[in-house]
């Protein structure tokens, strides 16, 4: 072979190596209350970083999924296809209970360990997350109809992925989601127009378009509608006890951004047959449990998408060299690494929080609640936001070669912007931000409660959670974005002062808080110990 083929100065794939091997993520798994729970993340994270799981998540993105409408005889079936690759991730996530599983549990812990395996195991490919997601959001929400929650919560708390459209009661796992988007509403549930007409036996007869129905294959969902007491909440099955197939036909699968492998549907209720789920009117209250839960995953989704790439981008430039010297020894390189780097753990640590906030909060905690309410929206708009930027910047660090699709970067972009725009944009985030203080001031009792905790460990910090309190004495919508992202950063300094490594709180502090930061990633100020943090953030291949 001609010596010009000779492949010098190229990275090795980034394979065989532990996804879990995190410091600040298993830090965060003992601090939280679920260090039991690090073998099995650790056996988790060593398939992630496998090459069998990387071309599983390849694969379910080469090959999305489509709609067979009709089947050739022209019956209706409205069945969504999937690449096995796709079948391979879920079994996986479904195994290792990262969906409704620790509802059931009853072991302290258990949401923070489930969060550990979502965020492992979410940086292989993910689309598939959103149907692992919604069905654990959906139990909190079932459980206002506790005649339906006694049928369905074992089943959507299964370790068995068991795909198809067949009654599901019949079956050995179910998936669940949900149904709220519509054209003329979007973010504004209240507008929906899908109606509910309520029938002898009980049940309800749904006629109406929903806009923007992810996962269509789940076997129940959550779906708003209008009863003449108001917009109200319904657990709808694809498929009846019968063995006949609901009203509810697919009309066509969205062509997105990214979330490739994931199937979102328009769909028609055409008088499909669903069972009231809370009080009619009620039906936003019901679905918000639903809502916020998902929003959790929100962070750790893009929390996760950020420690991918900046390991990535980590492992490229220590193995690349340009002008005589690696990547990551030349000091402007080092300095984005750095900077990616620090907002990577800073989004691990509050989202850990968040996770432990929810696990006590379902334990009965009042304090982590409100805790919980406000801190969860401020941290989903300003972590989500965060995550185009960073997924951009770690994609540059590869230069041209990140600009292909082989890299995997271009789909870790594409990915960015969904958790933000899922579960409430990032306007709607804010303005519930506004609506915590508000309706719910002691949300802000806590949080202070929270913040004070590192009171006096950092001047610069200290500092932060006083202009904290004038910020927030205006709760105004039109200050609703300024607001959430002075919280969500004081909350991840107090955090890192408190729990992060000292390289870490020291760099986020100063540029984050004491304002010695530019606009771009890469602009940290000087005398900061870089070093130690990149090393945090490169991954360890065998």
């Amino acid at each position: 072979m001609s010596g010009t083929h000779e492949v010098f100065n190229q990275p090795s794939p980034l394979t065989g190596y532990d996804v879990a091997d995190d410091a600040a993520m298993l830090a965060a798994l003992h601090r939280e209350g679920a260090g039991w729970a690090e073998p099995g993340v650790h056996t988790l994270g060593h398939l992630a970083g496998s090459g069998q799981a990387q071309d599983w998540g390849r694969l379910a993105n080469e090959n999305p999924p489509r709609l067979r409408t009709h089947d050739r005889f022209g019956h209706r079936v409205d069945e969504v296809e999937f690449h096995p690759a796709w079948h391979e991730l879920m079994t996986v996530a479904v195994r290792h209970g990262l969906h409704a599983a620790p509802w059931l549990s009853g072991q302290p812990g258990a949401h923070v360990a489930r969060a550990a395996g979502f965020y492992v195991w979410g940086g292989v490919e993910a689309g598939h997350c959103c149907p692992i997601s919604m069905t654990y959001a959906v139990v909190p929400a079932l459980r206002r109809a506790p005649s339906l929650a006694a049928l369905y919560e074992p089943l959507l708390a299964a370790s068995e992925y068991d795909f198809g459209l067949r009654p599901p009661l019949g079956k050995r796992g179910l998936l669940a989601g949900m149904s709220m988007t519509e054209k003329q509403g979007g973010s504004d549930v209240r507008a929906n127009t899908t109606r509910a007409v309520p029938a002898a036996d009980g049940s309800y007869r749904l006629t109406g378009h929903k806009w923007f129905t992810s996962a269509p294959m789940c076997d129940i969902f959550l779906v708003l509608a209008q009863t003449p007491a108001g917009l109200s909440c319904f657990l709808l099955p694809r498929v009846l006890p019968d063995g006949d197939h609901n009203g509810m036909r697919l009309q066509r699968l969205k062509d997105k951004l990214g979330n490739r492998s994931n199937a979102s549907a328009e769909v028609e209720y055409d008088e499909a047959v669903a069972w009231p789920v809370g009080e009619e009117g009620q039906g936003v209250r019901t679905i918000i449990e639903m809502v916020n839960m998902t929003r959790l995953d929100c962070v750790l989704g893009a929390a996760t998408g950020m420690r991918t790439g900046v390991v990535a981008a980590a492992h490229h430039a220590a193995h690349r060299s340009a002008f005589g010297r690696l990547l990551v020894d030349q000091p402007a390189m080092s300095s984005v690494l750095a900077d990616l780097a620090l907002e990577s753990e800073a989004a691990t640590t509050v989202a850990f929080r968040l996770a432990g906030a929810t696990d006590r909060a379902v334990g009965g905690s009042v304090a982590e609640a409100l805790f919980r309410r406000l801190a969860l929206a401020a941290t989903k708009y300003w972590v989500c936001k965060r995550a185009p930027a960073h997924a951009a910047e770690a994609l540059e660090c590869f230069g041209g070669n990140g600009y292909v699709e082989e890299s995997g970067m271009p789909r870790l972009y594409r990915e960015a912007p969904l958790a933000s725009i899922w579960e409430g944009s990032g306007n709607v985030a804010a303005l519930d931000v506004v609506r915590a203080m508000v309706r719910e001031p002691e949300t802000v009792d806590a949080l202070f409660a929270e913040l004070e905790l590192a009171s006096g460990a950092d001047r610069r910090l200290d500092q932060g959670i006083a202009r904290l309190r004038k910020e927030l004495a205006d709760p105004s919508e039109a200050r609703a974005r300024r607001l959430a992202e002075a919280i969500a950063l004081t909350l991840q300094g107090a955090l890192l002062v408190q729990h992060g490594h000292p390289a870490v709180a020291d760099a986020f502090i100063a540029s984050r808080l004491g304002g010695d930061w530019g606009h771009a990633y890469g602009t940290l100020p000087a005398g900061l110990d870089i070093a130690t943090i990149i090393e945090r953030a490169t991954p360890k291949t065998s």
